[in-house]
């Protein structure tokens, strides 16, 4: 059984979805492929023979380099929203409703948007190759989301240095911080996500559904308002020049004249 979107492709075997970004050459994320990601997660809810999900990558050593900057460029407020409509609102929704665990499978490199799809999920695991960073602030643009949950996870300090300075970190640094479940050689990545969906797909589907449900609530310290902020606090920012000009530099392979 199996659908196919823009960059993004859902199968079932074995009680496991599995949803996999296939847009090379970074995996980078247009409109259309975080609604594809969206509409997968949904079927992925609404599946019956699905009782656990994988997100992961067909393009090697890329999990998700982050948003296509076509995207953001020369766009009006009202387009960059509906962009961050899907990203943000719609994912979240879409997660907090799956009524099933979702693991996040990522090897080679995740990047701002791509951070965005991975910490949606439930469980991360990571590739011993595996790269990571907040990269929205080097040209320009926020790393709105992150401001939410990031802090959360990692403390105040250490998320406002990552957020801050873009820096890329490694998947040691990343299981340090508690931001990935687990490292495992990434030759083994999509064997280790899949054994551990496969244990979450052999416990009874109503308590896990019902367990998750009560996990959500619990955890969710008021995140779906924060996320309406960040979505106000990216456009407004994405608008203006300074914007505008850090995201031609990096396209055009330049410094940018801040």
């Amino acid at each position: 059984m199996s659908m196919s979107d823009p960059g993004v492709s859902y199968t079932v075997t074995d009680r496991i979805a599995r949803i996999t970004l296939n847009r090379p050459p970074v995996n980078a994320l247009s409109l259309d492929t975080v609604r594809a990601i969206v509409s997968a997660f949904r079927r992925a809810a609404a599946d019956r023979e699905a009782r656990a999900v994988v997100l992961t990558s067909a393009v090697l050593r890329r999990f998700c380099a982050g948003l296509d900057l076509a995207v953001l460029l020369g766009k009006s407020s009202e387009q960059v929203r509906e962009f961050l409509q899907a990203l943000y609102v719609e994912l979240h929704d879409a997660q907090y409703n799956l009524g099933k665990p979702s693991i996040a499978a990522v090897g080679g490199a995740a990047r701002g948007g791509g951070m965005t799809i991975a910490i949606s999920c439930d469980v991360i695991l990571a590739g011993d190759d595996a790269t990571f960073g907040y990269p929205e602030i080097k040209i320009g643009v926020l790393p709105a989301i992150h401001f939410a949950h990031l802090p959360r996870i990692v403390g105040r300090h250490r998320a406002f240095e990552l957020l801050f300075s873009g820096r890329t970190f490694d998947a040691e640094e990343a299981f340090s911080l508690g931001l990935v479940s687990r490292i495992v050689p990434n030759a083994e990545l999509d064997e280790a996500a899949t054994a551990l969906a496969a244990d979450f797909a052999a416990k009874s589907p109503t308590v896990m559904g019902l367990a998750r449900a009560a996990f959500m609530r619990q955890n969710d310290l008021d995140y779906r308002w924060s996320i309406a902020n960040a979505v106000e606090d990216f456009c407004n920012v994405a608008a203006t020049e300074a914007a505008q000009e850090g995201i031609r530099a990096f396209l055009e392979k330049r410094a940018p004249n801040w």
